[in-house]
């Protein structure tokens, strides 16, 4: 169990929602726009930088920062609900936010840049958060502390009084730079305290 927290942060991709397959075909539908090869999903680097880094920081690394306007222009154009089959909600997520809806205020924060907030609509999640922070709300995307500084602000607690809940080190790190606790979902990354489940969260925080 910890102690001490008021308020809980969520990452989105990895966390709410298994979105790697999701995530892989969204960048792999602008590279073929723009005559570059795809990405393969056991391409374990590349696969992770789609997985966890702002759209604008993946288009940098694969294409080059000159190719950035053109290819956010291309994904912006993109209808966002073709890519809705390959996302899958982790086990027990509505359940569990649910429950600690009832105790602590929610926010979100992800460097998704658009489309959230029918993402969430879409699986039945919208309504548990106060507070839903993208790329697009902040100067810096994560692992900058920009994101999670708005979305504590929000909440109107102190980085002491918050847990965030991510799964990489992104998410590790801007939790350490806005002095977050974190709680490594999976085993994808370490942190504070390390939870398998959202059950596992539910026991940590005393449920």
């Amino acid at each position: 169990m910890i102690q001490g927290v008021r308020g809980i942060i969520f990452d989105c991709d990895g966390v709410l929602l298994d979105s790697r397959p999701a995530n892989l075909a969204y960048y792999n539908a602008v590279l073929t726009q723009m005559g570059v090869a795809a990405i393969a999903a056991d391409d374990g680097e590349l696969s992770q930088l789609c997985h966890t880094a702002a759209s604008s920081q993946v288009f940098a690394v694969l294409l080059g920062e000159e190719r950035v306007e053109d290819a956010m222009a291309r994904a912006a154009a993109l209808d966002f609900r073709q890519f809705l089959p390959y996302l899958t909600p982790e086990p027990g997520v509505s359940e569990t936010l649910g429950a600690l809806q009832k105790r602590y205020p929610l926010a979100l924060a992800t460097n998704r840049t658009r489309g959230v907030e029918s993402l969430l609509a879409h699986f039945g999640l919208d309504g548990y958060f106060r507070a839903v922070v993208t790329s697009s709300d902040v100067a810096r995307p994560k692992p900058a502390p920009d994101m999670l500084k708005l979305a504590g602000a929000s909440l109107g607690l102190e980085p002491a009084e918050l847990l965030f809940v991510g799964d990489s080190p992104v998410d590790r790190e801007a939790a350490r730079q806005a002095g977050i606790p974190f709680a490594a979902y999976k085993d994808g990354v370490t942190g504070d305290v390390s939870v398998g489940s959202f059950s596992d969260l539910l026991t940590l925080l005393g449920g």
